[in-house]
């Protein structure tokens, strides 16, 4: 009989948006978890926001990713529902990547990859950032998870009392790999209150 199952593979896609220490270090955990196939979308407006961030180069990004994708190319293999996933987390999300997801707008592959997954009934994750939000962003963003992503604004957790913004980024890509059934180390779970807490009576 033919193993059909699903290739442990993920999209990451780093957008133009603050924050992409969060795409970075999902591909640096993935890495060190390892036998997770990775597939990486670094666009022009990331690579941008990247040079500000942080001190990683796009190259040195790419080189963590298995396989990497230009963003103009729509006839990537990501971009076919015939090519196996796990899905897709774009981290960050910008606000115009989001308007694509949530319109279909299909005119480059971080838009036509996400597309692929929702239609296929994959797990599309989005750490949308920005702030504050409009009634446009926040219709943006019902209508995308009308399509079936998940809007996960990279919100700090704040009872796992981080210490450094490494710990905060970790936290948040670790719960967001959460939704991808995969387990990343180092992650803070809630315990109940265990600090101080009792049990009732």
């Amino acid at each position: 009989m033919t193993d059909i199952a699903t290739p442990r593979r993920l999209i990451v896609a780093i957008t133009g948006a603050s924050g992409v220490a969060y795409g970075v270090r999902t591909l640096q955990v993935l890495r060190e978890m390892g036998g997770v196939e990775t597939h990486l979308i670094l666009t022009a407006s990331g690579a941008r926001t990247l040079a500000e961030e942080t001190d990683y180069s796009a190259a040195q990004v790419r080189e963590l990713a298995d396989c990497v994708h230009s963003a103009k190319d729509i006839g990537a293999t990501i971009s076919s529902g015939s090519f196996k996933t796990l899905g897709m987390l774009v981290a960050p999300c910008s606000i115009k990547t989001l308007s694509g997801i949530a319109h279909c707008y299909n005119d480059e592959l971080v838009v036509r990859a996400a597309d692929v997954c929702l239609k296929e009934r994959r797990r599309v994750v989005l750490l949308l950032r920005e702030t504050p939000l409009h009634a446009g962003h926040i219709a943006l963003m019902a209508q995308a998870t009308q399509n079936g992503a998940i809007i996960m604004p990279p919100v700090p957790a704040l009872y796992s009392r981080p210490a450094t913004v490494q710990d905060i980024i970790n936290q948040t890509v670790g719960r967001a790999l959460d939704l991808f059934e995969l387990e990343a180390p180092n992650i803070h779970r809630w315990d109940g209150g265990a600090r101080g807490a009792k049990p009732a009576a």
